[in-house]
């Protein structure tokens, strides 16, 4: 009976992944796939997938953030040093 519940969740869970972005859902889907795995071992998988979720997702948008805040610094530092000179 618990098999078929953990199905089901995970079915509609799955159902709603297509209607999202992919960018959104990347985290959330290899967090996902790692927490079911670990809450399996806690006899917890469909809780474990559910935080997994949560966390991937989390992390993804601040890798995302970190990238955009780093290509934000190269792009300053290369205006800076573009090899023209402001002497006349």
């Amino acid at each position: 009976m618990k098999v078929r519940v953990a199905i089901a969740a995970l079915l509609a869970l799955s159902a709603g992944v297509g209607l999202s972005t992919p960018a959104m859902a990347i985290g959330c889907l290899s967090g996902g796939v790692a927490g079911a795995v670990a809450g399996h071992m806690a006899h917890h998988g469909v809780l474990g997938a559910i935080g997994g979720c949560i966390a991937g997702h989390e992390y993804n948008k601040h890798q995302e953030r970190e990238a955009a805040r780093n290509h934000g610094a190269y792009v300053d530092q290369r205006g800076q040093h573009s090899g023209v000179d402001d002497q006349e």
